[in-house]
């Protein structure tokens, strides 16, 4: 109740400013697609209004921002910089907070808001990068805490007490950093970076294994790859089919998909063994990562001591389809279907 006489006391220019922050920020909220003028109008008018307004009013105009899927550049920023106690939320979950504010920010306003931004579900490799390059292990005492730091010293139980929290911060933060750097979270489909079959490589690859046109195939894989013909033909001869697992593994193709690829190409993978077959027993036994590595090697390899010429786009058919791989192999590959 004490609390409600006080906040009667404040100047009425105060509250009235409050009272508009607020409603401003709610007919923002209202609009589903705010159009260019409307984002630059709202823009011009926060910044005023934030200003004028008690902290209590700018805590929830933030809090309230933070879930709005659009809000204009110069605003994010602006919230984004203000001290940790109001802009946590936003730096926690905004959608409107791109790489570079975030890097931005975490190199300007010190560990408070770099513990903010690591708190958020979604980090981009670049963003997690910058974090860990930033180092900002230690947290940052504000004016206050250096002021009674020097006014008195602390007593040696107190400075334990803090020495112990400051280190057990420090660990913390490490920890979340090097989680997200590592991706100990990553999803299984998450195939940022790595080499991966398009939509219509994948279709191709599986309608070729189907018909068993060996020739055919290999030159789609080594689209798949950027390799040359004569790396797929190698990859296809291996008669145990690991190689073509490995590859397959390597780009990301589903497993049901690549076992009937195998399975059509190497028909020894279709025999089971007490309800599993060999090809299963096969795709279970690669690791992505490992596949990725080997077949990366592969293709440097291949780029060393294959000639240009060999990685000249071969001539079209009358078919419209890419023309047979070099005659030797090409009857091998054949030979299969």
């Amino acid at each position: 109740m004490t609390d409600q006489f006080r906040d009667l006391e404040r100047p009425s220019a105060m509250r009235r400013k409050d009272v508009v922050l607020m409603a401003t920020v709610t007919s923002f909220e209202s609009m589903p697609h705010p159009s260019r003028s409307e984002l630059r109008q709202f823009a011009e008018l926060f910044g005023p209004l934030y200003s004028a307004s008690s902290d209590e009013a700018r805590r929830q105009a933030v809090a309230a921002l933070s879930q709005c899927p659009k809000v204009p550049n110069a605003v994010t920023f602006f919230i984004a910089s203000q001290p940790i106690a109001i802009a946590a939320p936003f730096l926690t979950s905004s959608p409107c907070l791109d790489d570079d504010t975030l890097i931005a920010v975490a190199r300007t306003q010190g560990a408070a808001h770099v513990r903010a931004i690591v708190r958020r579900e979604n980090l981009s490799p670049k963003v997690v990068d910058a974090l860990v390059s930033l180092r900002h292990d230690l947290p940052v005492a504000g004016p206050q805490e250096k002021a009674e730091h020097h006014s008195e010293p602390a007593s040696p139980s107190a400075a334990a007490a803090q020495e112990a929290e400051r280190r057990w911060r420090e660990d913390e933060l490490r920890q979340r950093i090097k989680a997200l750097a590592s991706h100990v979270h990553r999803s299984s489909d998450d195939r940022l970076g790595l080499r991966t079959l398009s939509p219509i490589q994948d279709a191709l690859l599986v309608r070729f294994a189907r018909n068993r046109e060996g020739a055919m195939f290999a030159a789609v894989l080594a689209d798949s790859l950027s390799a040359s013909h004569w790396l797929a033909e190698r990859i296809m001869l291996d008669i145990s089919g690991q190689q073509l697992a490995t590859t397959l593994k390597a780009l990301g193709m589903e497993e049901t998909e690549a076992l009937y690829v195998l399975q059509r190409f190497y028909s020894h993978l279709d025999h089971e063994t007490n309800g599993v077959t060999r090809g299963q027993f096969l795709w279970n036994s690669l690791h992505a990562d490992e596949c990725g590595r080997r077949v990366e090697a592969w293709r440097r390899a291949d780029s060393y001591t294959t000639r240009e010429s060999e990685f000249a786009e071969p001539a079209a058919g009358t078919d419209g389809e890419a023309a047979a791989v070099s005659p030797g192999a090409g009857r091998i590959l054949r030979s299969r279907g």
